[in-house]
């Protein structure tokens, strides 16, 4: 079976959470063939990759979003019309009405239109003045025409996509990637597999909220472009997957068939992490605190700096690791290290992208304090390694620190988001208490070692690839 596996934003440019599942998918399934369709930005990304793309890896397509046609000129430029049927089609889309998607894919593979026909012709003016008119009379027309504008280039951009083919396409998420799902599924009759980490309209969602290049009433119409794509998503999958029950009931809240969804907990190779070395003499004296994490504006490193800034005023031994690449957003990192300056904090070491296992037996315990998170395997981690977690109360890391469906007792100290005081009391506690150390790092490794290992996903995915081949067989 050739399965076309489609990311978004992660795998195989930059690493993280998704992009070490999907890493670890590929290699846990060598008989299959995988080839890779990627979405991201420009092509500046192109073929730079930091991961050593597994054997059974054939192929790799690259989508870019901002590869567009802008500005081009020719021969009848903006003066081609579209039929009725796909003008019903389009308007729907833009409406968010019942929509027939069918229609707008074979509209947007036909070679004779280009994006600049499209969205700079006659017909989409047509349908943004109507869409104006319905339902944003309050704000000036050429604002929400070029605002359209750039809300349906990149989605333009996708179904412009010739999709390889493949038997079975699985989106690790739905958004872009669910698009190009559903465009594989109707022209080439394959099977259709979804996996969301996070749920994919909250975390566009959250990030519209606060961004500033948006504002007001086009944050919301943002967003709803997001809820339409996954919606598709959701309705033309034959399969979902999510890591936890929450997840789930917010995938059913945004759409999604209820029974179409399975829940498939992440796992990671617990081999890998046992028998790491511990401290030296020289260490012993010191509290390690590690933070495995990508040095974005997601994690919320600025409260870490500045709550570990707290907590080492009462626990001098403190020494902070944070475990990560710091050039995903190289000003973000930048305010990080003058932050660490600025406050004059000691014992903040950035390691830059580094080899777990040669830091995480040392440490004392882990901190996470994330803005979002989907199911971490910084926390799995953790608990493979024997190391309680602190961690914000966001996607399944409540769950993971006090269990859903065992007695094993807690595993971490769960804190809110941005909250200082308590992140920095967590640090406190935890620095100055071996014992309850030692107790919740070994409710995590039991936790983690019932439930969370990388043979147990494999069994639930092996299980679902099987039944895919299965019917690919039957037809």
């Amino acid at each position: 079976m050739k399965i076309c596996m489609v990311a978004e934003g992660c795998y195989p440019y930059v690493v993280g959470g998704v992009s070490s599942w999907i890493h670890s998918m590929i290699r846990s399934f060598p008989d299959y063939e995988f080839i890779l369709l990627t979405i991201v930005a420009d092509r500046s990304l192109r073929g730079k990759f930091v991961y050593e793309l597994p054997e059974n890896v054939t192929e790799v397509y690259e989508l870019y979003l901002n590869d567009y046609e802008w500005g081009k000129k020719g021969r009848e430029k903006h003066r081609l019309r579209i039929s009725k049927k796909e003008f019903e089609a389009m308007e729907t889309m833009v409406m968010d009405r019942s929509t027939d998607w069918d229609v707008l894919f074979e509209l947007f593979q036909k070679e004779k239109y280009s994006l600049n026909d499209i969205l700079m012709g006659p017909d989409f003016f047509h349908i943004a003045r109507n869409c104006y008119k319905l339902q944003y009379p309050n704000i000036p027309f050429s604002d929400f025409l070029w605002t359209l504008r750039s809300i349906y280039l990149p989605l333009f951009l996708v179904l412009k996509m010739k999709v390889p083919k493949a038997d079975l396409y699985h989106c690790v998420a739905t958004g872009y990637a669910g698009v190009l799902g559903c465009m594989a599924k109707y022209f080439h009759g394959s099977g259709l597999l979804i996996s969301e980490h996070g749920i994919y309209t909250r975390e566009r969602e959250e990030e519209l909220i606060k961004a500033e290049w948006v504002e007001g009433i086009y944050k919301n119409i943002w967003i709803n472009q997001f809820k339409k794509l996954s919606r598709m998503a959701y309705q033309r999958a034959d399969t979902v997957t999510s890591l936890y029950d929450h997840a789930r009931q917010l995938q059913i809240e945004l759409g999604c068939p209820a029974e179409k969804i399975r829940v498939t907990p992440n796992g990671i190779d617990t081999l890998r992490l046992s028998n790491l070395q511990g401290k030296t003499e020289e260490e012993k004296n010191m509290i390690y605190v590690g933070a495995v994490l990508r040095v974005t504006k997601i994690k919320d490193v600025k409260t870490l700096i500045q709550a570990f800034a707290f907590a080492k005023k009462e626990v001098e031994n403190l020494k902070l690791w944070i475990m990560g690449p710091c050039d995903e957003d190289r000003e973000y990192a930048r305010e990080c290290f003058d932050l660490v300056e600025t406050l004059g904090v000691s014992d903040v070491v950035f390691t830059g992208r580094v080899d777990i296992r040669e830091y995480l037996g040392k440490m004392d315990y882990t901190i996470l304090t994330s803005i979002s998170e989907g199911q971490p395997l910084t926390i799995l981690e953790s608990f493979a390694a024997h190391k309680p977690v602190i961690a914000t109360d966001v996607g399944n890391c409540r769950g993971l620190l006090y269990g859903e469906e065992d007695d094993f007792g807690t595993a971490g100290i769960l804190t809110h988001i941005m909250n200082l005081e308590e992140i920095a009391q967590a640090m406190i506690e935890l620095a100055v208490n071996e014992e309850k150390r030692e107790e919740m790092g070994e409710a995590g490794y039991k936790r983690c070692m019932a439930r969370y290992r990388i043979e147990d996903m494999k069994g639930i995915y092996e299980e679902i690839y099987d039944g895919f081949e299965k019917n690919i067989r039957r037809i």
